[in-house]
């Protein structure tokens, strides 16, 4: 039987890069020959958005792996437009997973059965956690052998980093069939250009040695942008900087050298690639109710009145 080697991306503080990083990693993984499977173990959707997928299209989705004995891994899975990249999708319907599995014995468990009917069929597996530390990450915890932990360079994004690791080492204690074997820190929203963001990292690197991840991600407007596009930036932007920060970041991960690459202009796209509105299409969306003047319109402004 092959092993797995499974890479959960975690962090319960949100905004840290957590998702883009599950997406662009499995993508750059992909592209270097690996089989890949993402998985979207987050109830907001976001790497089945981000992979241009609604979720809300899907009969199963990882939901039922988790809460129904008779649902496969293979059963839910879905190709995606990244050649050799697959995904294990989501939806909102996996927020009351929580919920449903608090009193089921050996809760933490689920995932790691699911991903062994799988583990054949694939070389790497990338799971998007959920920004908290609830049952859903804590079975991504088990199930994992890497840990990939997007930290913001931001004062906030390194308080929460304390509580995480703390989290981690207890889970390492109690759950012997805990397989995390390394455990990576990935500075994201770097920008070289500011004092503040160079004495983060270096300070990162002296309490955390080679825990920190030679391999920054750099503030790139084409990250933003992406998803908008439902495509990985290695796509939507196979020059920019941040592809080839996540390309560097899949070949440290691999222990192989990068590709010598600099960054340079595509010359195809630029800014959403959809519309806002198509976004809210059907939502209920309040109005800001203003109650009526009973004294009649304000006079205009005068000197004379003052």
């Amino acid at each position: 039987m092959s092993s797995l080697k499974t890479i959960a991306t975690v962090n319960q503080k949100g905004g840290c890069g957590k998702t883009t990083t599950a997406i662009n990693l499995s993508a750059a993984l992909a592209e270097t020959g690996k089989r890949v499977l993402l998985i979207d173990l987050d109830p907001q959707a976001h790497a089945t958005i981000g992979l241009g997928r609604d979720p809300n299209s899907f009969p199963r989705t990882i939901y039922d792996v988790l809460t129904k004995p008779g649902v496969a891994m293979a059963d839910v899975v879905v190709r995606t437009t990244i050649d050799r990249l697959d995904l294990a999708p989501c939806n909102v319907l996996l927020a009351g997973a929580e919920l449903q599995l608090a009193t089921v014995s050996g809760k933490e468990l689920l995932l790691g059965a699911g991903l062994r009917g799988v583990r054949d069929a694939y070389d790497v597996c990338v799971i998007d956690c959920p920004p908290s530390l609830g049952i859903l990450t804590l079975n991504a915890l088990v199930a994992s052998t890497d840990l990939v932990v997007p930290v913001q360079v931001h004062y906030y994004a390194l308080e929460g980093l304390r509580r995480l690791l703390d989290t981690v080492g207890i889970m390492r204690q109690w759950f012997h069939p805990c397989s995390v074997e390394n455990i990576g820190l990935l500075l994201t929203f770097v920008e070289e250009r500011t004092t503040f963001s160079r004495q983060v990292q270096q300070q990162m690197r002296s309490i955390f040695g080679d825990l920190v991840f030679e391999t920054v991600i750099h503030r790139n407007v084409r990250l933003a942008e992406a998803p908008s596009a439902g495509e990985p930036v290695l796509r939507y932007a196979p020059h920019s900087k941040a592809a080839i920060d996540y390309r560097a970041l899949a070949a440290e991960i691999l222990q192989v050298a990068p590709q010598a690459a600099e960054p340079a202009e595509d010359r195809i796209r630029r800014g959403m690639q959809k519309q806002v509105s198509a976004i809210f299409q059907g939502a209920w969306i309040p109005r800001r109710q203003r109650s009526p003047n009973p004294v009649g319109p304000r006079p205009p402004f005068s000197l004379e009145s003052t």
